[in-house]
């Protein structure tokens, strides 16, 4: 049994531990909040026992505590995983874990050295369905085109209109559209194509200094990749992977409810292809990290791992290499 501690009381944070506790293979040991009500309140809907702590350097050292799901503000993940890797805790980080390219390398190599697992809960790349499109895939030469959407207008953008800085919004706190849906997109294309030799970004910047929206263009050898991603504009678009002789056709690439298949010369209409997502989308994930972390010594688990954690450092790299271009600086970016 995986002995679970949190850090983050919000929605996510919740749907992750109704999601753990549905594997079986999880217990809710710790949950830390800088005000102790918030955390009390939080653990009060989950049986069982366990310490609230509302000190971090108390909640790191529970000994019945193996692994932390780190759920603050982005600008914080970095700072949290490092303490917990020291205390010798696995680290589960949500997306995206960390700010910079330096960030992402060195708490990998900490994992490496203290012996624990880190893990970007990059969600979608963990669902059945969204492995199940690696079977529709053909080989690299025949795809000619993508394009993947992500938009969803965020209620907190009324607050920026008004003047506040929401968390959401803030380059203090690591935020933004690319760091909050695009990763997403980037997840899904690096996971199913590679790293692209090029990438390009075309930002719209709101007047809190972060991206608002954003067109990217992802080059490969033989195809290029479009993304749109945005929280002050709503899209209501599929996406689509171009093949030279037809079309794969989803829904959505954060996660995948709907899929068919469209040949040029099938004349009987499209192939329905079976997906089946899970009321909680994060179900899977929880459940491939338990694995991991049940099973260190299983070399074909341990390759797992390996491709894991060099997406997740690929993607780092992509998405700050297009921060960059959109002209958007996190403070993290000064240390």
């Amino acid at each position: 049994m995986i002995h679970l501690g949190i850090i983050g009381t919000n929605w996510i944070t919740h749907q992750f531990v109704q999601a753990a506790l549905a594997t079986e293979e999880y217990e809710l040991s710790a949950v830390y909040s800088r005000k102790i009500a918030k955390a009390q309140e939080f653990g009060e809907k989950y049986a069982g026992s366990r310490q609230d702590s509302d000190d971090l350097a108390e909640f790191f050292a529970l000994e019945e505590m193996d692994t932390v799901y780190i759920a603050s503000p982005n600008s914080l993940h970095f700072e949290q995983a490092q303490q917990a890797i020291a205390a010798g805790k696995n680290v589960i980080v949500e997306k995206p874990a960390f700010s910079t390219p330096k960030e992402m390398a060195t708490i990998i190599k900490q994992a490496n050295e203290n012996q624990v697992f880190f893990f970007e809960a990059a969600r979608n790349i963990h669902e059945e369905s969204f492995k199940k499109m690696k079977e529709f895939l053909p080989t690299p030469n025949h795809i000619i085109g993508a394009n993947f959407s992500y938009m969803k207008y965020s209620s907190r953008y009324d607050l920026v209109l008004q003047g506040e800085v929401p968390n959401i919004f803030s380059p203090h706190f690591s935020a933004g559209s690319l760091a909050d849906l695009g990763v997403y997109l980037v997840y899904a294309a690096l996971g199913w194509f590679g790293t692209p030799k090029e990438v390009h970004h075309f930002a719209q910047k709101i007047q809190t200094g972060v991206d608002g929206m954003g067109i990217i263009i992802l080059r490969y050898d033989n195809f290029d990749v479009t993304l749109q991603h945005g929280k002050i504009g709503e899209a209501h678009l599929p996406s689509e992977i171009y093949f030279d002789d037809g079309t794969l056709w989803l829904d959505a690439v954060n996660s995948i409810n709907q899929a068919r298949l469209y040949k040029h010369t099938d004349d009987e209409g499209p192939l329905e292809i079976e997906v089946s997502a899970k009321e909680n989308p994060m179900i899977e994930e929880a459940s491939d990290f338990a694995k991991i972390i049940q099973h260190p010594n299983d070399e074909a688990y341990g390759e797992k791992y390996e491709e894991w954690v060099e997406l997740a450092r690929n993607v780092n790299n992509v998405i700050y290499e297009l921060r960059k271009q959109a002209g958007v600086v996190f403070d993290a970016d000064q240390e």
